[in-house]
């Protein structure tokens, strides 16, 4: 049937899915835009044949364009296989659809033998305070996960946040610490990685220095137990596997680039994370990858768990840390449709998100004031604050309207404000 399938229609509907309680509060200073997705529906000339995918608009490798939509009119999906031009939920769709024509599910199209039913599949969150993180990790354990990937940042206190989670989860419980090179080098992240070591839970380190500099990630795997990871490409892959740079990686993208960069990561034998951000639609494409890719070992880092609607009539099983892969024609789920009804939005498609400052505050009293995240990542970036220290903890101050309140946004809008308690 595929041989003689044609796109009729490819229809666009945005939704605004809500993240859980905590995720809304605490995502609301970086992340809240990742609660738009872009829902693709895409109709053929066969009764019943209709294929769904889906981007998320403010963090994808590629949205879907009018070109693509275009390009793609009156043609056999089956040829559009493969083509990460095509953008997040074009692409998806593509293999949905050509899969319901075949009666095979989406891994089967890759042309890869299958090597597992169940994916290992991790929590995932922004960074928060050691007791939020303590409340998602035993909520966690309560839906079947066994891993979990935090943002680790320096104005929170890592060892807090570690021994809270700790003190909630069982010894199998792992824990993944991701700092987007926040600990800037290897002098830094020494000590910090040596003290973390000793924690039962910890499991992986992420882009604890800057991932170009070879010579200080050489240095960090000669002191550390744990294993690191890089964003596959940086340093360019041949250096990283000739000077060992790092352990294994973290791989995203479109599905040429995931199963390109997947086969490579094999052929070197390094374990990577799948990292395809999005709801029910995006994890469930995550798995049918992580069905054939052999060194996908790492539990996926899909961000499900933020959103409080899957937008699937019936959930993915997970358990014991484990996504069964869903075996029915195509990604094999069924779309909620009622949800798309729900949770549709109307251009422009951006949320409003209410001002706060953020205050950054360490035990000796010192503080800086930030009116938002952009601003405070880039702080610590250009090495301005303390890369780890024990007791720092961050503010959040929503607008209260007041004089003070006013004043102190305004001079953060030109720059970090440094105060003292």
């Amino acid at each position: 049937m595929a041989g003689n399938l044609k796109i009729t229609d490819v229809e666009r509907i945005v939704v605004a899915v809500p993240f859980t309680p905590r995720c809304e509060i605490w995502n609301a200073r970086e992340v809240y835009q990742w609660r738009i997705t872009e829902i693709i529906r895409l109709s053929t000339d066969s009764p019943g044949i209709v294929g769904f995918g889906e981007t998320i608009i403010h963090y994808t490798f590629g949205c879907v364009s009018d070109e693509a939509i275009e390009r793609v009119m009156g043609g056999n999906p089956a040829d559009f296989l493969g083509d990460d031009s095509l953008g997040a939920g074009l692409q998806m769709a593509m293999y949905d659809v050509v899969g319901k024509a075949l009666g095979v599910p989406t891994y089967r199209l890759f042309n890869l033998p299958s090597v597992r039913e169940w994916c290992p599949i991790s929590w995932w969150n922004i960074d928060f305070p050691p007791e939020e993180f303590a409340a998602e990790a035993k909520e966690a354990l309560e839906h079947g996960y066994t891993s979990y990937k935090i943002k680790a940042r320096p104005w929170w206190d890592v060892y807090e946040q570690v021994k809270a989670i700790s003190n909630v989860t069982p010894h199998y419980f792992e824990l993944d610490l991701d700092w987007n090179q926040m600990l800037l080098n290897a002098g830094n992240a020494t000590p910090v990685l040596t003290d973390l070591d000793e924690f039962e839970r910890i499991a992986i380190y992420e882009s604890p220095i800057m991932q170009h500099d070879i010579e200080g990630h050489h240095q960090l795997r000669q002191k550390i137990k744990h294993p690191i990871a890089l964003h596959f490409g940086n340093p360019p892959f041949p250096s990283t596997v000739r000077d060992e740079v790092c352990d294994g990686f973290v791989i995203g993208g479109g599905v040429e680039r995931v199963l390109r960069e997947g086969q490579l990561s094999e052929a070197f034998e390094k374990p990577f994370w799948l990292q395809l951000v999005g709801t029910g639609l995006t994890t469930t494409l995550s798995l049918h990858l992580g069905a054939v890719l052999k060194f996908a070992q790492w539990p996926a880092v899909n961000c499900l768990n933020n959103y409080a609607d899957d937008l699937l009539v019936e959930p993915l099983t997970i358990q014991g840390g484990y996504a069964r892969v869903p075996d029915g024609p195509g990604l094999g789920i069924e779309i909620d449709e009622e949800s798309l009804i729900r949770y549709k939005m109307e251009p422009p498609y951006k949320l409003q998100v209410p001002r706060q400052i953020l205050s950054v505050v360490w035990s000796s009293g010192h503080v800086r004031h930030y009116k938002d995240m952009t601003q405070c990542r880039n702080d610590a970036l250009t090495g301005n604050v303390p890369a780890q220290e024990h007791g720092v903890k961050m503010d959040v101050k929503p607008d209260d309207g007041s004089k003070d309140w006013v004043e102190l946004y305004a001079r953060t809008e030109i720059g970090p404000v440094i105060d003292q308690l």
